[in-house]
């Protein structure tokens, strides 16, 4: 019995910090509807400026004085960001404010790195809270049972501004109707700048909390990421209280799952959430998303017509440049191609999702490293030839599409690309621990094509060929009645449903196609690397693709295979240099800004203005 209990004081005590965090992202998403992936950079910041000010300030009150500096810092830093890179952009469709959060994520990481340096910081003792208190025999960290006690006077401190004052109802108005608000007199943009610096302050305030528990360093973002989204999921977007239950609940398990269940540890909180959102698909205490609040890439677009005789001539002439590498090219432009050309086929497999369907997952490298995966472990434990293990692939990944869809399309929204997030790290999480099969950390290798495909020259013409048939297909697609039948159910769906069209079943027929297609783009790289590892299942790879698409252009075909080439062209060149993220993050930025319709998009439009296009062809 004194075991149980420790152990759930020691489960409450982490969710401290992780509530602290997570209450403030739930706080920015209910009034602004940003899903801000740079939360995780400013819980980072918190940790590092609240170890600046513990250098300089001594003594317990110092301390304490410390983190509350921090959170007032990053408070701060939270209303720039909201200043400079998402007020401009509160009137783009809402998914292109989280590519310039995950732009945010880039710089501040640099920024940090130039500021702080790449070492581990090892946060300071608490003063006066070094030891452990026994409570009924068993050892508990002093600095533990501060803030058990602490969390819930912060959680009534930020009931009573809710409940109980003039800024809490304006904030409660508008997490029910924003546009009311607005009607009403209420300055939207102050109270959105000021709700998402109270949203930073408290993230800020989170990391430095935690420093006695485990210090700073660069990856913390990413690591406090994740659990932060599965709370505010499990706790219902934009449901103070309902983080707060999740926080408890996901630290207790964890906790329990240490001790009793250790190879658990790293897919325990996302098989909760897929429990949780299955019996209560809108979180504990979270409220039934209005049609269209969430997800959103722009509005109906204009019908999607074959590419004009000019735009096909480019493409041919393009094709036929790149068929040319190998003879007047080098062997590093041809690998460097090969790479380019299977993201591209990735990233217009998630377009045909995010574009055409309107579904935006999170997940989507599930379906890439997983036929990676499929093919190498065909070729290692089954002794397959290069060839059955390839058309494995895809055939994987599309049935583990398929199924992953049946269950999410579900849900909608938000709820439904988080869903797809904690698929996706079940998957990232059993390749990772089950090292025996799948080699673990240190991934498969020596997983090489066949001989009739040996050489750098061979292998290129390969993927080529396949990628550009992969796009042409799924081009194809678009155009049939299925593709029009896709985006009626994305537009529309009651309208759609009373032409007969099943829409449920449409969509879920998309989310196995584009997996499949993924699936290909994953077997082109498996073989073209001769390897394969976990960090090709991880949220970054889903990320690097949402980006591409939204650098693209969600609303143009070509937004994919454009976004992919970019990003991948711009991305090798800017890593030769120490602070190539910084430069990448600010040209997300400047992209969504400026240029919301993405490459192509602003291309076509620019050429519309000009005249050489005399229509807006959807390219």
């Amino acid at each position: 019995m004194e075991f149980f209990v420790a152990q759930i004081l020691t489960g409450l005590a982490n969710a401290s910090s992780l509530f602290l965090v997570a209450c403030g992202l739930s706080l920015i998403f209910g009034v602004t509807r940003i899903v801000n992936f740079a939360h995780g950079s400013l819980y980072m910041l918190g940790a590092y400026t609240g170890y600046t000010f513990m250098q300089v300030l001594p003594g317990a009150v110092g301390f304490w004085t410390a983190i509350l500096l921090a959170g007032l810092t990053v408070g701060l830093i939270g209303m720039l960001v909201e200043m400079l890179v998402l007020r401009p952009v509160y009137r783009a469709p809402e998914l292109f404010q989280l590519v310039a959060t995950f732009g945010v994520i880039l710089v501040v990481q640099d920024l940090t790195l130039m500021i702080w340096g790449p070492e581990d910081l090892l946060g300071p003792r608490a003063p006066g809270l070094r030891g452990v208190y026994r409570i009924m025999g068993e050892p508990i960290p002093k600095y533990d049972i501060v803030l058990l006690i602490l969390t819930p006077f912060v959680a009534l401190a930020l009931w009573y501004l809710i409940a109980r004052t003039r800024v809490g109802v304006l904030v409660r108005a508008a997490t029910q109707d924003r546009e009311m608000v607005g009607a009403l007199g209420v300055n939207q943009a102050w109270l959105f700048t000021g709700v998402f610096a109270l949203g930073s302050a408290l993230a800020g305030l989170g990391g430095a909390l935690q420093l006695p528990k485990g210090g700073a360093d660069l990856l913390m973002d990413f690591t406090i990421l994740a659990p932060i989204f599965v709370v505010v999921v499990i706790g219902g977007m934009g449901s103070l209280p309902g983080a707060y239950l999740a926080a408890i609940l996901i630290s207790v398990l964890n906790v329990f799952g240490v001790t009793y269940l250790p190879q658990s540890t790293l897919v325990l909180m996302y098989v909760v959430m897929v429990v949780v959102l299955m019996i209560r698909p809108y979180g504990l205490l979270g409220r039934e998303e209005v049609a269209g609040e969430h997800g959103q890439v722009g509005e109906p677009e204009t019908p999607i017509k074959p590419a004009s005789g000019p735009v096909r001539l480019m493409v041919i002439a393009g094709l036929a440049v790149l068929a040319l590498v190998p003879v007047f090219g080098s062997t590093f432009a041809q690998v460097l191609l090969t790479d380019i050309v299977i993201f591209c086929l990735f990233a217009a497999s998630l377009h045909f999702l995010l574009g055409l369907g309107g579904l935006v997952s999170f997940g989507h490298a599930a379906y890439y490293g997983g036929g990676a995966y499929i093919a190498a472990l065909m070729v290692k434990h089954a002794g397959s030839p290069m060839e059955a293990a390839f058309l494995l692939a895809p055939l994987g990944a599309g049935l583990a599409a398929l199924a992953i869809g049946w269950v999410c399309l579900r849900l909608t929204g938000v709820y439904f690309a988080m869903l797809t997030l904690a698929f996706a790290q079940l998957i990232w999480s059993l390749v990772f621990q089950w090292g025996e099969v799948t080699g673990g950390d240190d991934g498969i290798v020596n997983i090489w094509p066949a001989d009739w495909l040996n050489g750098t020259t061979i292998y290129y013409y390969f993927a080529l060929a396949l990628s550009v048939g992969g796009i042409i297909v799924l081009r194809h697609v678009a155009h049939s009645p299925f593709g029009y039948a896709l985006r009626a159910a994305r537009d529309s769906a009651r309208q759609a449903e009373a032409t007969g069209i099943d829409t449920r079943r449409v969509q879920l027929v998309a989310f196995g196609f584009a997996g499949m297609m993924g699936g290909v783009a994953g077997g082109l790289f498996v073989f073209s690397k001769g390897s394969v590892f976990p960090n090709e299942l991880e949220i970054v790879r889903s990320f690097d693709a949402l980006i591409v698409v939204f650098l693209g252009g969600v609303k143009t075909l070509a937004g994919g295979v454009a976004g992919g080439a970019f990003f991948k062209g711009i991305e090798d060149l800017l890593t030769r240099f120490e602070y190539w993220r910084l430069v990448m993050g600010l040209l997300i930025i400047f992209v969504v800004i400026v240029a919301p319709e993405g490459i192509v998009g602003s291309l076509r439009k620019a050429a519309s203005r000009l005249g050489i296009l005399k229509t807006a062809e959807q390219t």
